[in-house]
This record gives C-alpha cells, sequence and structure tokens, in this order.
C-alpha cells in the first residue's frame, strides 16, 4: 500500500489489494458487489458533490482508504484541537481522581506517577499518531490492526479489536456522564450540608447530562467545531487563572510533604503495590488521547492535522496535569478534611481550603464543570463515529440500521442514539448498586490501552516479518504490502478480598473478550470480512 505518495500514480491501497486476493477464491465481499451493480441515487449524487468540496489531500486520503466522503468536514487544525484538549481535560481529570492516589502512595504517587506515566503514554501517543499519518480513518485501531495483521489472523483479530474499542470508548464516556454528575452532588454537599445523597439523583442526572450532550452533537453539530475551540481555550484560561490563585492563596502544605510524603491506607502490606495503585488516576487522566481519531473523516487534511494534535495534546495536557498536582498539593492544609470529605471528592475540598468560603469553592468546581461538559459533547462526537465506523463494516449486530448517516446533517444520528441509550441503561445499575457500576466502568483504561497494544504489536510484527523496509522516504509517503515496508517521517503483600476492595478491570475486561469471540462465532464469522471498499 502506498499512503499520501506523491505520485497518484503509484498509489496502491491495501484495501485493492485484499479483494484481489479474495477474488481468487471466489469470495468477494457483498459490498463491492452491490457497489458494482448498484443504481446511482440522489444520495450518491449528495456524496459525489460532498466529495467534490474536499481538498486534494483528504480526496487522495479517502480515494485510497477506498471509503466515500459520507460526513462533512467541519474540523481544521485548532477546533479538533480544541476538541482533543478538553476530551482529554487531564488537570481536571487528575483533580477528581486524586483521592485515590492521596490513599495508595501519598503525594509520591502523584508527582513522581505522573512523571512515569506521562513518558509511556507520550511514546505510546507516538506510535497511534504514526498510524494516524498513515491511515486517518474513524475506525481507527481496528483498521490498523487488519491492515498489519497477518492474513491468516486477520478477520477475527480485527473483530475483537472492533469490539474492544468500542467497550472502551463506552465505558469512558459512561464515567465520564458519571462523574459530572457525581461532582454536581457534591457541590450540593458543599453547600447544603443537609442533604442526602442518593444515587438515584445521580442517575437522573446522568440522563439530564446526556440529553443535552445528545441535542448538541445533532441539533448544534454546526456549532460543535466553534463551542469545542471555545471551551479549549477556557481550558488553558482557567488553569492559567487557577494558577496564580492557588500559587498566591495555596501554599498550605510543607515542600516534605508534596515531595516526600507517603501514604498507604491501601491494606496492602507491600508499599510498592499501593504506589502502583496509586498510578492509576494518573494513567486515567491522560488516556483517550486517540478520540480526536475517530473524527478523521471530518478532519480537514487529517492525515497531517491529527497527528500534529495527538502528539501536542498529550505533552500540553500532561504539563497542565503535573503542575496543576503540585498546586493541589500545595494547597492543602488539612489531609485528614480532603480525604475524608463528605463531597466525596477531594478537589471540592482543596477548593474549599484555598477559597476559605463555599462561594469560591462553588464558583472555581463551576468553571471545571463547564469544560467537563464540553468534554462530554466532544466524547459523544468521537464514540458516536468509531460506533458508525465499526457497523459500516458489518462489525455490530443491525449494522444496516445503525450505520446510516442523516442526508441533511451529514452525521450518524442512529449511531449517537445508541451510545446515548447505553448510557441510559448502565446508569440505571447505579440505582441498585454503585459498586456494580464502577465494576463496568474499570474497563475505561485496561480496554483502551488494550486497544492501543494491538495494532502497534501487529505494526512491529509486521516490521519484523516483512523482509524488505525502506525508512527513508519522503515526509508522508507510506507502502505497506507484506512484500516491502516504506515509511518516511511523520508531522506531527496480600489484601483480604471483599466486594468493595475487589479489582474488577481485569474480569469486566475478559467478559469484553469472551462476548467479541462468541458473537464472532455466531454471527461475525458470517457477515464480517473486515473494513472493505465502498468504491
Amino acid at each position: 500500500m502506498v499512503l499520501y505518495s506523491p505520485s497518484a500514480s503509484r498509489s496502491r491501497s491495501l484495501y485493492h489489494q485484499l479483494p484481489q486476493e479474495e477474488e481468487t477464491s471466489n469470495s468477494t465481499t457483498a459490498i463491492e458487489m452491490e457497489m458494482e451493480h448498484k443504481t446511482p441515487t440522489a444520495e450518491d449524487a449528495v456524496l459525489t458533490d460532498s466529495e467534490m468540496s474536499l481538498n486534494v489531500e483528504d480526496k487522495e486520503v479517502m480515494a485510497q482508504i477506498g471509503k466515500k466522503q459520507q460526513l462533512a468536514r467541519r474540523f481544521n487544525l485548532f477546533t479538533i484541537f480544541g476538541l482533543s484538549m478538553t476530551l482529554l481535560s487531564s488537570w481536571e481529570a487528575i483533580g477528581s481522581a486524586m483521592g485515590i492516589s492521596l490513599l495508595a502512595g501519598g503525594p509520591v504517587a502523584l508527582i513522581y506517577g505522573l512523571l512515569f506515566v506521562g513518558s509511556g503514554t507520550l511514546a505510546c501517543a507516538a506510535s497511534i499518531a504514526e498510524m494516524a499519518s498513515i491511515c486517518p480513518i474513524s475506525g481507527a485501531q481496528y483498521h490498523w490492526t487488519f491492515m498489519f495483521s497477518p492474513k491468516r489472523w486477520r478477520v477475527w483479530v480485527t473483530f475483537v479489536q472492533g469490539w474492544v474499542t468500542v467497550f472502551a470508548w463506552q465505558a469512558t464516556i459512561t464515567s465520564l456522564t458519571f462523574l459530572i454528575a457525581a461532582q454536581i452532588q457534591g457541590v450540593v454537599v458543599l453547600n447544603y450540608p443537609d442533604y442526602v445523597f442518593e444515587r438515584w439523583h445521580t442517575t437522573l442526572m446522568m440522563w439530564l447530562v446526556v440529553i443535552v450532550a445528545y441535542a448538541g452533537n445533532v441539533w448544534g453539530i454546526k456549532l460543535l467545531p466553534t463551542m469545542e475551540l471555545i471551551s479549549g481555550s477556557l481550558h488553558i484560561v482557567l488553569f492559567i487563572v487557577l494558577f496564580i490563585v492557588m500559587l498566591v492563596l495555596g501554599r498550605n502544605a510543607s515542600a516534605s510533604f508534596v515531595f516526600t510524603g507517603f501514604v498507604n491506607e491501601t491494606g496492602w502490606s507491600n508499599d510498592g503495590v499501593a504506589w502502583f495503585i496509586g498510578l492509576l488516576p494518573c494513567i486515567w487522566c491522560i488516556t483517550g488521547f486517540d478520540g480526536a481519531i475517530h473524527l478523521s473523516e471530518e478532519t480537514s487534511k487529517s492525515s497531517t492535522t491529527i497527528p500534529r494534535v495527538i502528539i501536542t495534546t498529550v505533552i500540553v495536557n500532561g504539563t497542565m496535569a503535573w503542575i496543576f498536582v503540585l498546586l493541589c498539593l500545595f494547597s492543602i492544609s488539612d489531609i485528614d478534611a480532603v480525604l475524608g470529605t463528605a463531597t466525596g471528592y477531594p478537589l471540592i475540598e482543596i477548593m474549599y481550603q484555598v477559597s476559605r468560603t463555599h462561594a469560591g469553592a462553588t464558583a472555581i468546581m463551576s468553571f471545571i464543570l463547564t469544560i467537563s461538559m464540553a468534554a462530554m459533547f466532544g466524547t459523544l462526537a468521537s464514540v458516536s463515529r468509531l460506533t458508525w465506523a465499526f457497523a459500516r463494516d458489518d462489525g455490530l449486530p443491525w449494522s444496516g440500521f445503525f450505520k446510516h448517516v442523516d442526508g441533511h446533517y451529514k452525521i450518524p444520528i442512529r449511531s449517537i442514539g445508541l451510545v446515548s441509550m447505553v448510557i441510559v441503561l448502565l446508569s440505571l445499575i447505579n440505582i441498585g448498586s454503585s459498586t456494580a457500576l464502577n465494576a463496568i466502568l474499570s474497563l475505561a483504561t485496561i480496554a483502551l490501552y488494550t486497544s492501543y497494544i494491538i495494532p502497534i504489536s501487529c505494526l512491529i510484527a509486521m516490521r519484523l516479518r516483512v523482509k524488505e523496509k525502506v525508512y527513508d522516504s519522503p515526509a508522508g509517503h507510506a507502502e505497506i504490502s507484506e512484500e516491502r515496508l516504506v515509511f518516511g517521517p511523520w508531522n506531527l503483600g496480600r489484601l483480604p478480598l471483599t466486594a468493595t476492595t475487589m479489582n474488577y478491570a481485569g474480569p469486566v475486561f475478559g467478559l469484553v473478550l469472551l462476548f467479541a469471540a462468541v458473537d464472532f462465532l455466531v454471527r461475525g464469522r458470517f457477515s464480517f470480512v473486515g473494513p472493505t471498499r465502498e468504491r
């Protein structure tokens, strides 16, 4: 495959090659047969007009990937960067989850853990960005897995990868919805101590968040890029404002506490284990950097824009998260009050200790929740495009229904509705047991990183098995086949086990893999052939 070659006549997509291989065994895909014999319709004319409006680079990308341009390209470098920045919202995220690290490792888990995790995440992001420059497409990880996997494993590995990525992002957006709703309740508790924290209240607020996000993604879709640009700017501006405020008012803790303080309230006798548990919020606050990739088909000059956005987002967000942690730790005047806060979120108590007033803490949290809500808009857009892309390649049940693109808005409304409805259904679990819901949401981090590891491993394996490799080609030039690889530079102790202490991420992820395997045996092996050409 030659992707983004300076010479269009030399370009030959992997997706062109695969059907030719299959034709020798008389198994042309249904979509290819349909495209060959289909009578042109009004919808085809609309798609053609949409494609004619693309710039040369995007036309070449879509032609070589073999997909129709069905979605409107509303995002540019600045708007997709704003969306990516707010989607991660790393300093807001680490503030919301730092309570875990304060109990498991204490300040040293946050200060040094973020440096440790950030370096590894940046390396992972660089690999993902490289693949995004080769093939910027909404399906992302499962498309790349199909491209780089050995032929005999290609279909079933891609199918499982698709489900892993879809489940990972569904858990991620549900956890974000839960976090917004629960933090709103925490602010209410701060101002009204007599308020009784009910789980069904959280569920109702989750529904409200979903409704607002759905409306913004459907009827407000034309405003979404501008809104994300403004939100990305606020994400940085608010950080600068808090930096000044906390630097002036928040000098409460000692340097010894911040840089050497260690806490182990996990129940594990081994302090090393406790420190690694404390890394979880550090990992969680920087994961999800692939969110912008799933909007590649709605971004101008995506083959160069998306890689730059990924790397810049990780560097900027990771840096802000580390500085914010430093500020928060120095602002703590009463660590017991932070850990035992009735609001459920140490960040709320820290903001109260900084401002020394309920009104000040409420104002700061309101700004933070505003950015979190903007992240919800961007995350729903990203997850719905991933879901739509998997349905487009017949990976989902009832794919024919969910791959529909609305002719007026040029967005996959049914996939947006599917993602939203799953959040609503999962939120019902919270009414019965928040532990059960957290067990499902714990899937997010482990599944997302698995979705990164699979295509990276496939690419490494391909580089090892292919004999002829060229790494000094011009920038933007790549050729991928089983015979030749050409890459140019891209731009850029033991703990008593109880229902509460159990880490459910592994078992839940195992169930996802089991579900994907069973679905492939029952349905996928008959209908799923991997990413297919629509041209």
